[in-house]
């Protein structure tokens, strides 16, 4: 089989969730959309059995704290066979931070899932032992997440005066 284009794949996405592919982009030649948390399986699945999807490259996370659904888990797989990558993204909202687990598809998806899920607090759900990877057991918060201002406010040693400014 040859290389398929992002046309064609994109068209066979479209054809297969009508409506569910949103957002679509290539930056730098690689496919990119969004879609909803309901579907998010369900494409991975279709990407990987019928269009020879078969290597997961890597899911993380992001934070965007100013927009209405704040958290994002992003996929990144590799068909090998046609040469092409894809990146999928699914936003959620803060207050419900759930997202199903990809180990059902993807072994790999195991310790990538715990990273996320140690770093940005996406819970994945079904996954079979989601826990802290990196972090130490007993942490309260999620260093990813931009919560908390870069700098401590009381600061001196920075301050305009020191600088002749």
């Amino acid at each position: 089989m040859g290389k398929i284009s992002n046309e064609e794949l994109l068209l066979k996405l479209t054809s297969k969730f009508d409506g569910h592919i949103n957002l679509v982009s290539e930056p730098y030649g690689l496919l990119t959309f969004e879609t909803e948390r309901e579907q998010i399986i369900e494409v991975l699945s279709f990407l990987k059995t019928d269009l020879q999807f078969i290597h997961l490259t890597d899911i993380t996370g992001i934070h965007y704290p100013d927009q209405e659904k704040p958290f994002g888990v992003i996929y990144h797989v590799h068909s090998l066979v046609n040469g092409v990558r894809v990146r999928i993204k699914v936003f959620l909202a803060s207050a419900d931070v759930h997202i199903p687990t990809a180990t059902t598809l993807w072994d790999g998806a195991n310790w990538m899932e715990r990273e996320t899920y140690d770093f940005f607090g996406i819970v994945f759900d079904g996954h079979p032992d989601l826990r802290r990877i990196l972090n130490v057991d007993d942490m309260t918060v999620f260093p990813m997440r931009r919560e908390y201002p870069l700098e401590d406010p009381n600061r001196i040693d920075k301050k305009d005066y020191f600088f002749g400014r």
